[in-house]
């Protein structure tokens, strides 16, 4: 190990909007739309969202401040956003994947640096600043701690590696030096917590811990900035994150090509509201439904084959095969794949299927196995095998890579129907208009302005 905290935190502190590539920077803000849609549409409609407003209402923490929750008709205190537009943006599991790290990254980032960038009285060419550096800090984060042996110990790393990613966007946008910036990492790994527990039961914390990301991020950055005194070496050291949360830590990952290999265009967009080990799968029995006019009652059995992450998020059959809430949904191959199946398309208002008789028909045809030949010589986890047996014979397919990836990025067009779809329910002719202006971040002078738009 060599000093990963202090280089991260170097290399916040030095970013310019001058140095990031136009490339990324255009990334940056579709990935930014991306998230903001699922959050929109969330503060209205995701269910875990009126038990988070109350929890805050009843501890006196919905005092009206300075910075937006996307959807929301008042502004909140920088903190509180950030929690609220975390956890809304997250709610739908429709937002961005890194695959190497198998984590969002804009929920826990984005969030940070709305909050503190309207609190500042940043540009967007600030924020959008931030936003690269926080993606760039989780993503390596992830990468190091190897989201296989992560998952293994029980960790989500959107909550963990996230809460870095949180503070770094927080701390450029503070504008806080090297030293600074390594004690807001220091407070950020006291904070990084985030377990997988949710999938036993289809619980909400996954939504929350993500929120708290966000942030806890947000407060160890004004932490920092008001020279408390947080400790050194929080990635590298004898008890910080390389040891405690991971059995296989690379942390040359953390700082490999850091500044000239932006891991911001690696990131993918979801093309459906569920975990991103399920995307592959549906791709491919989307695609051999129609190329082989499918019906249900055609089907004999479904086998899909998953890199053993899929497997553990998505396909125990004793607790997935029949989910009953929306996360049991989002986190159920068989739920998923079956919707796909018996429909040929999947998207967040056909959750009003979870309970369907003929969709939990068609789901006790799937087997969801572990396949070998998805865990060697594969850039990422993400890729699935299919095979669905009908009286014709076996059809078979292997997608190495689900939809929305980089290398099948969708365009520009593409991306603002995605939000558009989301937001307009919300925003109505507003959605429009805050679409121009993320998309245009970096003419605003004040970020206030083109977020304002996004507010109810």
């Amino acid at each position: 190990m060599a000093h990963e905290t202090a280089t991260l935190a170097g290399y916040v502190a030095n970013l310019k909007f001058a140095d990031i590539p136009a490339e990324v920077l255009e990334r940056a803000k579709v990935l930014t739309l991306d998230f903001l849609g699922s959050a929109i549409r969330a503060r209205s409609e995701a269910e875990s969202t009126p038990s988070i407003l109350k929890m805050l209402e009843a501890l006196s923490l919905d005092t009206k401040g300075c910075s937006t929750v996307f959807g929301d008709a008042k502004t909140w205190t920088p903190a509180v956003a950030a929690l609220l537009n975390g956890a809304l943006g997250h709610s739908l599991d429709f937002d961005d994947t890194h695959a190497d790290s198998s984590l969002h990254p804009s929920a826990p980032v984005v969030p940070a640096a709305f909050a503190v960038g309207e609190m500042a009285g940043a540009s967007g060419r600030d924020v959008l600043t931030a936003i690269v550096a926080g993606y760039e800090v989780c993503c390596r984060l992830g990468n190091a701690l190897d989201p296989t042996s992560h998952y293994a110990r029980g960790f989500h790393p959107t909550a963990t590696a996230g809460t870095y990613g949180s503070a770094a966007a927080a701390a450029k946008l503070f504008g806080l030096g090297e030293t600074q910036i390594i004690a807001a990492f220091g407070v950020a790994g006291s904070q990084a917590a985030g377990s997988l527990q949710f999938l036993m039961n289809g619980a909400w914390n996954k939504r929350y811990q993500v929120g708290a990301a966000a942030m806890n991020g947000v407060i160890a950055a004004t932490l920092a900035r008001n020279d408390f005194v947080g400790s050194t070496e929080s990635v590298e050291g004898k008890h910080g994150l390389l040891a405690g949360y991971t059995d296989d830590a690379h942390p040359d990952k953390a700082v490999a090509e850091l500044g000239k290999t932006y891991e911001t265009m690696k990131i993918g967009v979801k093309p459906y509201p569920s975990c991103r080990y399920t995307h592959a799968a549906i791709d491919a029995l989307i695609a051999m439904r129609r190329e082989h006019n499918l019906t249900p009652d055609q089907v004999k059995r479904v086998e899909i084959g998953l890199h053993r992450n899929g497997i553990t998020l998505t396909g125990d059959a004793a607790t997935k095969r029949h989910p009953t809430s929306i996360v049991g949904g989002q986190f159920s191959m068989f739920f998923t794949g079956a919707l796909a199946l018996d429909q040929g398309s999947f998207g967040w208002d056909d959750y009003n299927r979870l309970g369907d008789t003929a969709i939990d028909a068609l789901a006790d045809k799937f087997d969801v196995v572990q396949d070998d030949r998805l865990e060697i010589g594969r850039t990422h986890p993400f890729g699935a095998r299919v095979s669905i047996t009908t009286d014709d014979g076996v059809h078979e397919r292997l997608y190495a890579d689900p939809s929305g990836e980089p290398n099948s990025f969708p365009d520009a067009q593409a991306m603002q129907q995605k939000f558009l779809t989301l937001a307009r329910p919300v925003l109505n002719a507003r959605a429009d208009k805050f679409a121009d202006a993320i998309m245009t971040l970096e003419r605003f002078d004040r970020v206030t302005t083109a977020t304002e738009l996004g507010r109810q």
